[in-house]
This record gives C-alpha cells, structure tokens and sequence, in this order.
C-alpha cells in the first residue's frame, strides 16, 4: 500500500516554507480568530487599540515628561521632539513586540486541545499570531499618523520625515521576526517549565525600561550606549523615530548588528522549537 503523505517527527530547525503555503487558508483563519476573540464581548471592541496606546502615551507624557522632565532627545545635540509622539512612536512599536512575544510564548500551551487532535505545522499558530497584532499595529499607526499630521502641519512643530522613512518595511519585517524568535525561545522553555511564564511577564515589565521608550537615547551614558544598542528593540524604535521626526540617532553599523541579533535569535529559536517540538505533546 502506498501513501501519500507520511507524518514524521521533524528533527530540524528548517522553516518549511513551501508546507506553510500550503496552509496559508488555516494561516488566515487563525488570524481572524484571535482577532476577533481579543476584542469579543468587549463594549469597545478594536477601539481598545487605539485607546490602549493613547492612554499609555497620556501617562507616559505626564510622568516622564512633566513630572520627571526626561528628555525626549536621542542625542546631545539633538533638539526635543514632541513628547506626546515621542512617546506614542516608542508605544506601538513595544505594544506590538511585547503583545507577539507573550502571544506566541503561550500559544501552544493555550491550544493545546488542538495541537492534539489534528496535524498542521505548528509554526502556523506563532505566524498567525503575529499577523493578527499586526492589524492592531496598523490601526495604532494610522492614528499616529493623524496625531504626526496634526503637530507637523498644522502646528508647526518642526518635525519631518527623513530618508530614513524609506527602511519603514524592513523595521516592521525585524519587529515581526523578532518577535517570533524570542517568543519561541520562550515557548520552547514555558512548555515545560511553566513557572518560566511568571518570569516572562517580569522580564518584559524590564526590558520595557530597558528600552527608550519613555525617555531619549541622549540618557544613556557614552561608555554603556555600545552595550545598551545591542537590545534590537532600542534599534527598532530609535530609528523609527528618526524617520519620522527627522532629527535623532542613526549609525548603520549598529542597525546592521540589530539585524544580526535578530537573525540569531530567530535562528536559534527555530533550533530550539523543533527540537521541543518532537515531544512537547506530552508535556503540555
């Protein structure tokens, strides 16, 4: 008897594109399923994207920009860009790649009833997650968007786009893939380790602050800032943020080694989940 399709245990950290595409309708049903379900039985309903960020920007403008007077400069000579877009640029990039990492860190443990009963590549459930935060990721940008149009345009404030504008897809290409590889980095330990779930949740509240978020690069001391770009999230939205605003902190050399950190760890997360995979049914 001769069979079609053999199921086997995949012993390498290959990304099978061409069985992905085969899969991309479950793709798409996946995305519209945790669209929808993250926003279900709310009264707002996707209103709480735009609410989510503009809140947080609120605050962070009162806290760190009134209260605590942190600059909103990414360099020395740098002048401060509007505090309510520097922190709103610093919000949807971190909402976004805090949101996919938890997302596809408790992906398998929280489908596990149907990882159980049917066979689909299970790198379908991390992409779906990720392309469903990035519709979320696109409403909050169209709304930054109206906020950069109101304070350049019409208020004059002195911002403008800059060349960098340009790199816009390959910022949100690493922000996607980053937020994959480190999601499965953790995935592959909280499957077993379920303890490891209430240290993630710690661990992003710290690499938030570890992130130039709600303050400018300019704050970190010169003989720390080689250590300090290495994180490829701060990469991420600091130039961002120069495209946008047109003045700040851009060095090819160290957006390149962001590239390469990120290469590392998708790479490296895609060892360890296939390596996981193989036996991770029995232990969810």
């Amino acid at each position: 008897m001769k069979f079609e399709t053999v199921i086997t245990a995949d012993h390498g950290s290959k990304l099978n594109m061409k069985e992905l595409m085969r899969y991309r309708d479950l793709i798409w049903l996946f995305v519209k399923r945790d669209f929808v379900a993250k926003y279900k039985q709310t009264i707002l309903g996707p209103l709480w994207a735009i609410l989510q960020p503009l809140m947080t920007t609120i605050v962070f403008n009162v806290i760190f920009g009134n209260l605590a007077h942190l600059t909103t400069a990414d360099t020395a000579d740098g002048l401060p860009v509007p505090g309510f877009l520097f922190y709103m640029a610093g919000t949807i990039c971190w909402s976004y790649f805090s949101q996919t990492v938890m997302g596809t860190a408790n992906t398998f443990i929280s489908n596990y009833r149907i990882l159980g009963k049917v066979y689909f590549p299970r790198m379908v459930m991390p992409i779906s997650g990720a392309l469903s935060n990035l519709i979320s990721f696109a409403i909050r940008f169209v709304m930054f968007l109206c906020f950069w149009v109101w304070f350049a345009v019409i208020k004059g404030c002195g911002i403008r786009l800059s060349p960098c504008i340009l790199l816009l897809p390959l910022l949100l290409l690493q922000l996607v893939l980053m937020s994959i590889g480190f999601g499965l980095l953790i995935s592959s330990v909280t499957t077993k380790y379920r303890d490891m779930i209430q240290l993630m949740d710690f661990g992003i509240q710290l690499w938030h602050y570890g992130t130039p978020v709600a303050y400018g690069l300019s704050l970190i001391p010169a003989k720390f800032l080689g250590l300090y770009l290495l994180n490829p999230v701060t990469m991420v939205i600091i130039v961002f943020r120069y495209a946008f605003f047109g003045s700040g902190y851009f060095h090819a050399g160290y957006y390149l080694l962001s590239w390469a950190v990120t290469g590392l760890v998708l790479a490296f997360g895609l060892w360890l989940f296939g390596r996981v995979e193989r036996t991770f049914m029995d232990t969810l």
